[in-house]
């Protein structure tokens, strides 16, 4: 049962990535179509981490009181419909407001799947269970490149964009048919329920066992306010996890990996490379190898750690960056390849550390009361600086070049080495109670 509902939940993280990828070849015939600007290409690009940040504030003020389940069917039946409108959208604008549509929709599902799948994880395998997630995007993101790759010969975006509705379909059922978490049902006064369910997860457990988890639970939950103010994340034990937690996702997003998941085609044809097929099947290849790599990091999580794979993956994204800008700055027929080998190399070491940590520790770090308000403050920090990222990047090539914008992924990735090195904890094979009652003796 714990897989058939790890698949499911982690569905949610192939909504994310297929929406993600899938602009990137799109984008250039949508341009033919509608006759856009550089800036109106960012507009329709941003929307979607824009209507995130919506989703996560919805998911913040509804999941602890009506559930885990319940929101991420919400997000399930938005993309499905923002999905639709998208591919049948007679302009740009009905196409950005679909799209910012279905950002509502990944933004609440983006914030609520890591948690129940945390909430649902026994302690020893939790860092794999969440990391699901992350290997989703990623197979969404592979799915999005193959389905531009295929209509990319006919041109049909709206084909490559309408396939989205098939993942989202799947997502739907599933969750349907999946129950709520053990730790929201505790929450929330059906001790009873819960129990079943965690029997029917780890059905290893003795019910001594289970009812130890239980009692960790009340315990865990009598220990925090009912109803935490804003304030309560100022206090001295949990200030240090909020600002972590925060500044880890922006520094994800300002190594610049939306940027290459948004506009890969466009940053091959900036580097060299020639036709719309080669660009498409280029972006394919990064698919495999972040999908490749993602599986990579499910071992190392559990393994090495959080906070080894951590660092090692800033050190590895600046290496792979300024590979990129040194690349494309001497300008020499090699240029393309060794351009390649190095966003190549960033999606590798991204995939392994960078892209599956944050949500981690998101979802392992806040105490349970703390955690629907908690995961929505970086939730929605990622989501800005995602916004931020894909609204300017068309702006950024067009003005300072691909060597500059590189440039400044470089450098926001070496900042993440240090940050890393001073600040990142490690939760490997720790309870979420456990990891709760280090943040209570702390504060």
């Amino acid at each position: 049962m714990l897989i058939a509902i790890v698949i499911v939940a982690a569905l949610f993280g192939m909504l994310f990535g297929f929406d993600q990828g899938v602009i990137s070849g799109a984008l250039p015939f949508i341009k033919q179509d509608f006759t856009i600007t550089p800036f109106m290409e960012g507009v329709i690009t941003s929307a979607v981490p824009l209507g995130a940040v919506g989703g996560t504030i919805v998911a913040m003020v509804t999941t602890d009181r009506y559930g885990r389940k319940p929101m991420l069917i919400l997000g399930a039946v938005i993309f499905l419909v923002g999905s639709l409108i998208s591919a049948l959208a007679f302009n740009q604008y009905i196409l950005t407001l679909a799209r910012l549509l279905i950002g509502v929709g990944i933004g609440a599902s983006a914030m609520t799947a890591p948690m129940f799948l945390a909430e649902v994880a026994p302690a020893r395998i939790r860092g794999t269970i969440v990391s699901a997630f992350q290997l989703m995007i990623t197979i969404g993101i592979m799915v999005s490149y193959m389905s531009d790759a295929a209509f990319g010969g006919s041109g049909d975006w709206r084909w490559m964009i309408g396939v989205g509705v098939f993942p989202s379909i799947i997502a739907l059922v599933g969750i349907l048919l999946s129950p709520e978490t053990p730790r929201w049902l505790t929450l929330n006064s059906n001790a009873d329920k819960a129990r079943d369910i965690i029997a029917r997860l780890q059905p290893e457990s003795s019910d001594a066992e289970i009812d130890g988890i239980i009692a960790e639970i009340k315990e865990s939950a009598r220990d925090e306010e009912a109803k935490p103010s804003w304030s309560t994340f100022l206090k001295k034990g949990i200030l240090p996890i909020t600002s972590f937690a925060m500044i880890v996702f922006v520094l994800q997003q300002l190594s610049g990996i939306n940027a290459i998941i948004y506009y890969a085609p466009e940053i091959f044809k900036n580097a060299g490379f020639s036709g719309t097929t080669t660009d498409l099947l280029a972006t394919v290849g990064i698919g495999v190898v972040n999908v490749a790599l993602t599986v990579v990091a499910m071992y190392l999580v559990e393994s090495m750690g959080r906070r080894k794979l951590l660092i090692m993956g800033f050190i590895g994204t600046s290496a792979a960056m300024a590979l990129v800008t040194v690349a494309t700055m001497i300008n020499i027929a090699a240029t393309p390849y060794l351009a390649m080998i190095g966003i190549f190399a960033f999606i590798a070491f991204f995939a392994v550390s960078l892209g599956p940590l944050p949500w981690l520790y998101m979802a392992e770090l806040f105490p349970l009361r703390l955690r629907p308000r908690g995961m929505a403050l970086p939730s929605v920090a990622n989501w800005f600086f995602n916004f931020v990222v894909a609204l300017l990047f068309p702006e950024l090539l067009a003005g300072i070049g691909i060597v500059g914008t590189f440039a400044i992924f470089t450098g926001f990735c070496v900042i993440g080495i240090f940050y890393a090195i001073a600040v990142a904890p490690e939760t490997k094979g720790v309870t979420l109670e456990e990891i709760e009652q280090r943040t209570v003796a702390a504060g």
